[in-house]
């Protein structure tokens, strides 16, 4: 039967650093922020991994006004931030020495253009490549709308829209350790800009590459940094979805990616997130969003790669009437972790929110964790709040930890959460079998319908694309079991 306890909380000896860098020749002029320890601060690992990416990038001096500022600000936190270890509550479950233990080494430049030949962009939409963190290539972008910019940083000319850049990234709140290094490491800012009233049609899709990796039995962890701003203004719409792909998908290799969201007053964003990393890869990404009032925000997200995989999600509501909905599934069939954190603040009357997360773990030494926190503050009346997690443990040992959280300080809300964790029922099982159906067929049928109340959210033609791979995933735990 499948273990259905929390996994008890270990105590590990400290980490030793473990870090090889290769030094950028100290003739090279560059415009450097000091990396000195404050007396209170001592990770050599942190301070070491930071000067490293630093030195990877071409001067600071020669990069737009908003990637200095964002270096500058990510530098800055560095000093204060140590590495996560699983004595730290939100990495109880989660075990980062992956990454701590390998020698990571900056990708310096993008790849070269015959390595991304096998890679098919989706013609379908107007859509980004994004390789090793580098903008690459693009496909449809001249179809959007007038005033709608969607590209790199360095390439953007239009003072207005650089302008709003520049305000956004000086007025954002920093995040974890993961959103400094990332905002250290990141040769390039990717903008996606909407104007006031104007709605996007289609879809804009944002495809990550990881070209660069490592044999599995190598001790080398290539890292990427893509970041990407999604300004929306006053009633503007558009989708966005992000694919995260491997090159090998074998390959050793860390993707550290942050997104940030800004949706203006009755704007609407529709976020797809699908990631489809190497089974042996490290996969980091930070979602931030800020709503303003009457706004939505929606996010659909489908994880099955990654060795290690975790998505931290934030986002605040920053004004009444405001509507966020998240629904996600992972997946775990390897010796995986998919690991969800979740935050949502709502701080304004009439607030609406539904949260839905499942996951399946169909190995033994699987894991998923899911830590959901929604806080209503004192003057967010009138709140409907609901948050909704169900997992399927398919194998002994598998392991799933929960933390559904409802922080509530307003006395007018309707607000609920629940948990489910079994395995598949024998009753929904022996239903099937009754009537001629075998239990392979029994056992899909079930799996299938259990996802695809999130991936049937997912927009055309990238829906069918998700279901073939679950497919894939999950055959061979299907004939196993029959």
């Amino acid at each position: 039967m499948a273990a259905l306890a929390f996994t008890p909380h270990i105590q590990r000896p400290p980490i030793p650093p473990l870090l090889t860098t290769t030094k950028v020749p100290k003739s090279r002029t560059k415009t450097r922020v000091s990396l000195q320890p404050s007396p209170t601060f001592s990770d050599a690992f942190v301070l070491q991994l930071a000067e490293t990416l630093e030195d990877s990038l071409p001067s600071s001096s020669s990069a737009p006004l908003p990637l200095q500022k964002l270096r500058e600000t990510s530098s800055e936190t560095l000093l204060s931030t140590p590495w996560p270890s699983r004595k730290d509550e939100p990495f109880r479950f989660t075990d980062t020495s992956f990454i701590r233990h390998s020698q990571i080494h900056p990708i310096r430049h993008p790849p070269h253009s015959s390595a991304l030949s096998g890679i098919l962009s989706n013609t379908q939409f107007p859509n980004l490549v994004v390789a090793d963190g580098y903008v690459v290539n693009s496909v449809n972008l001249s179809e959007l709308p007038n005033g709608v910019f969607v590209g790199s940083l360095l390439e953007l000319s239009e003072v207005s829209i650089m302008k709003r850049v520049s305000e956004f990234v000086s007025n954002s709140d920093c995040g974890d350790l993961f959103w400094s290094i990332n905002g250290i490491g990141a040769p390039d800012l990717t903008v996606v800009y909407v104007p006031a009233e104007c709605k996007v049609e289609n879809p804009v899709c944002l495809r990550y590459i990881s070209v660069e990796g490592r044999d599995e039995g190598s001790n080398e962890l290539p890292v990427s940094n893509p970041r990407v701003l999604v300004l929306v203004e006053r009633g503007g719409e558009i989708g966005i979805i992000e694919e995260f792909l491997g090159k090998d998908g074998q390959n050793r290799y860390w993707a550290n990616s942050v997104l940030e969201v800004m949706v203006g007053e009755g704007g609407k964003v529709r976020h797809s997130y699908i990631q489809r990393q190497s089974l042996n890869a490290a996969h980091i990404k930070r979602t931030s969003v800020t709503q303003e009032a009457a706004s939505t925000y929606e996010l659909v997200e489908v994880s099955s790669g990654g060795k290690l995989s975790r998505h931290n999600v934030h986002i605040q509501q920053l004004g009444p009437e405001t509507v966020t909905e998240l629904s996600s599934l992972h997946l775990s069939v390897s010796d995986q972790t998919q690991d969800l954190h979740s935050r949502l603040v709502m701080d304004h009357p009439r607030g609406y929110s539904r949260q839905l997360h499942k996951c399946i773990v169909a190995h033994s030494q699987g894991q998923a964790v899911f830590d959901g926190n929604i806080k209503v503050n004192r003057y967010a009346q009138q709140t409907d709040a609901g948050q909704l997690t169900r997992s399927l443990l398919l194998e002994p040992r598998a392991t799933v930890n929960i933390k559904p959280n409802l922080q509530i300080i307003a006395d007018d809300v309707k607000c609920s959460h629940g948990a489910a964790i079994s395995d598949l029922e024998e009753s929904q099982l022996f239903y099937f079998l009754a009537r001629g159906i075998n239990l392979e067929t029994a056992r899909k049928a079930l799996l299938f319908s259990f996802g695809a109340e999130v991936v049937e959210r997912l927009p055309n033609p990238v829906r069918k694309e998700v279901e073939s791979h679950i497919r894939e995933l999950l055959d061979p735990t299907l004939k196993g079991s029959s």
